[in-house]
């Protein structure tokens, strides 16, 4: 198959499963065409047969804001009739979706018919969606697309319920490489972070407030004061600076280390005891599944997505957001005993194997191919 596949290049998680997505459709022998603003983060190195065509918004005195939805419009036509793509696979409504559909109508001008089919990834339904600037756009976008896609149960529920969506929406959970995520920790890494054989905590995020990130300072604080510990705060944001106050205030500033924005998250999460996330909402939760993946029990809050990724009391424990009492509590009956801490290790690697790419990926080939079959029978 020829494949457009149309993301943010970001750290954030629609960015990196779109990515993935790409990059493991080309492992299979598919040819995959980037479309973005510039290369993704995790495109990183020359992988056979992935392409990508950079979106160029040239700027005029005439405009305040360069009009990126009728370039990457633009940009998509050029890209599907140079390279002969047979579907586009847009992730993220806005502005993906509407861009899309433009870019549908000018090829249907020109007899060309291609499939267009929108993953639905949280904040674009949530946060921006809701916006009443943006929301009869992105319901309109998402109506048109031929499939809808949405990372969870979770997510597809709430687009229903925010927007009127006459089409039904396939839930493909998020997925996780586990062979990428299952190593064995750097002993030389993990002693320099923890030299006295401190528990190690993990976080990592943006660090919008959404996430919370005050409440996984407070969280680390308490678990400190029964259970020896080290806190790595990975991702930058703009809660960082109030999270580095707190954590100054409360007198913890030196056992945690803000290491900013990582891409080999695998070499952090291998030496990692527990995996903090904190947040008010999250329509999935890839960060956690893959600390999961990487053998890392999670405490987590029951928001959005989270309990179709959690295991309660299997492979970590999860609380009311803002609940930073019983997550600390829930934190040290996990780090307090060698062996409980093994079992919820274990079990957080093997029930990551669920949502392993190689589970995944076919369910998005299997869409890829009803479409295309469609296409030739018309």
């Amino acid at each position: 198959m020829r494949i457009g596949i149309v993301c943010y290049p970001t750290y954030g998680g629609s960015g990196v499963l779109a990515t993935e997505l790409g990059k493991a459709l080309a492992q299979k022998g598919h040819h995959v065409h980037f479309i973005t603003y510039q290369q993704p983060v995790r495109l990183n190195g020359f992988v056979p047969n992935i392409f990508y065509h950079e979106v160029q918004v040239p700027t005029y005195p005439l405009f305040d804001y360069p009009p990126y939805e009728t370039a990457l419009a633009s940009t998509m036509v050029d890209v599907i009739k140079n390279n002969h793509l047979q579907l586009l696979h847009v992730h993220y409504a806005i502005p993906h979706a509407s861009a899309a559909y433009m870019a549908k109508k000018i090829l249907e001008q020109e007899g060309l018919d291609i499939p267009v089919i929108t993953t639905l990834h949280g904040t674009d339904i949530t946060l921006v969606g809701k916006d009443k600037t943006y929301a009869p756009v992105v319901a309109f976008s998402i109506n048109q697309s031929d499939a809808i896609t949405a990372v969870s149960k979770n997510l597809c529920d709430e687009t229903y319920s925010t927007f009127n969506i006459k089409k039904p929406i396939e839930v493909i959970h998020n997925f996780v490489d586990v062979d990428r995520f299952n190593r064995k920790p750097l002993d030389a890494f993990r002693k320099v972070i923890a030299p006295n054989g401190e528990r190690i905590l993990l976080h990592a995020s943006n660090f919008r407030k959404i996430k919370r990130v005050q409440d996984v300072v407070k969280i680390f604080n308490e678990v400190n004061k029964q259970v020896p510990s080290k806190l790595l705060l990975v991702g930058d944001g703009p809660e960082r600076p109030t999270a580095e106050d707190l954590s100054r205030c409360l007198g913890i500033y030196e056992s945690i280390s803000f290491v900013g924005k990582q891409e080999q998250m695998e070499d952090i999460l291998a030496i990692g005891d527990l995996f903090l996330l904190t947040s008010e909402y999250e329509s999935f939760g890839l960060a956690a599944l893959e600390a999961m993946a990487a053998g890392v029990p999670v405490v987590s809050t029951n928001a959005g997505g989270l309990p179709e990724v959690i295991v309660e009391g299997v492979t970590g424990y999860m609380g009311d957001v803002g609940d930073v009492k019983t997550m600390s509590e829930q934190a040290i009956s996990i780090l307090q005993n060698d062996e409980i801490l093994q079992q919820f290790k274990e079990a957080a690697a093997q029930h990551a194997k669920k949502f392993d790419i190689h589970n995944i990926v076919p369910l998005y080939e299997e869409l890829y191919e009803r479409f295309l079959e469609k296409a030739t029978v018309s």
